[in-house]
């Protein structure tokens, strides 16, 4: 007869391993305490405590650093897939070990940002209308769409942008849409939208750094024709 086991939710706070995690930190977890996060639940007849101390059982932290998922499967307890969620969190261990932060793409000027987008963004049928978010140093923190298709500009409202620019911290942005006809003239709304725009960063204290236009192969920077 298979015995069943108290489940986690009926244990006390201060003994599920989750609540004590919020608590006090990671660091107050043991292994077995810390693996059971990781799987979040047990087996039928086991909860997630003690498929863990089976796990510990059979092998010690460096070897299960190691194990293959047949190996791990032959612990009562695990299955397909939390063999997968154990191997999967020791490899993204491993990988920090090597990690190396990417260095940020600098924007010096228009044709930066026609390089880092037009690869992004050459394929698209319907219009749209992005924002590039930039650090004190004019460097790429995000690039982010806030609307597609027909743009009406009477949509485009300004809290639309700098809510999006405000939430990653952005000290200025550039406006960037697409004219699908290929031809990057701006019209007069083009013009009209981005001096609002421009007006509302000064607000706001984020600064719109320039408003490019992409066609087919080709763009214009509505501040390099002093269009604002």
């Amino acid at each position: 007869m298979i015995r069943t086991e108290i489940k986690m939710k009926d244990l006390p706070p201060t003994e599920r391993p989750r609540e004590r995690l919020l608590k006090c930190g990671a660091e107050s977890l043991s292994d077995t305490e810390l693996l059971a996060v990781i799987l979040g639940t047990g087996t039928k007849g086991m909860n997630v405590l003690t498929v863990c101390r089976h796990v510990f059982q059979t092998m010690p932290l460096k070897k299960l650093s190691k194990s293959t998922a047949s190996e791990l499967m032959k612990i009562p307890g695990i299955g397909q897939s939390k063999a997968c969620q154990i191997i999967s969190v020791f490899e993204l261990s491993r990988r920090l070990e090597t990690y190396t932060e990417k260095p940020k793409r600098k924007i010096n000027g228009p044709e930066d940002i026609y390089k880092y987008i037009y690869p992004k963004i050459r394929e698209e049928k319907q219009e749209k209308f992005m924002i590039l978010c930039l650090d004190t140093k004019n460097q790429i923190i995000s690039d982010m769409t806030i609307f597609v298709g027909g743009l009406d500009f009477s949509i485009v409202q300004p809290r639309e942008i700098f809510k999006s620019a405000l939430l990653e911290s952005a000290a200025s942005i550039i406006l960037i849409h697409t004219h699908p006809s290929g031809d990057p003239t701006p019209s007069c709304e083009d013009i009209i939208i981005t001096n609002r725009v421009i007006e509302s960063g000064k607000l706001l204290g984020v600064h719109v750094w320039d408003h490019l236009i992409i066609g087919d192969g080709c763009y214009v920077s509505l501040k390099e024709k002093e269009y604002v």
